[in-house]
């Protein structure tokens, strides 16, 4: 998986095309992501002492990684990631622009 922890990402399909976020927590096995404020459900809570009302909270859920694309940091738009080997190390690169993520 290309995408890492804290970089920044586009929605490119879904309910939230279009919104942009950054990564939380990755799910390699899965292939999901997590992302801030991106695919959120309502979740109802039980109420957990008699007298106490239950509620209805906002949950942040993972989103496919192939419905997100990384964000490149000259034109901010999406750009796909390839790998290259730069002083004996892997480095990302955006395709658009060159430029090491």
């Amino acid at each position: 998986m290309k995408l890492k922890k804290d970089d920044k990402v586009i929605v490119i399909t879904g309910k939230d095309k279009g919104k942009t976020g950054t990564i939380t927590k990755v799910l390699p096995r899965e292939g999901k992501v997590l992302i801030t404020g991106i695919n959120m459900a309502k979740v109802h809570i039980k109420a957990r002492r008699s007298g106490e009302k239950g509620q209805i909270a906002e949950k942040n859920m993972p989103i496919q990684a192939s419905n997100v694309m990384l964000v490149d940091g000259k034109s901010g738009k999406g750009t796909r990631v390839s790998r290259k080997m730069i002083d004996g190390k892997k480095v990302r690169v955006a395709q658009k622009s060159g430029n090491t993520i």
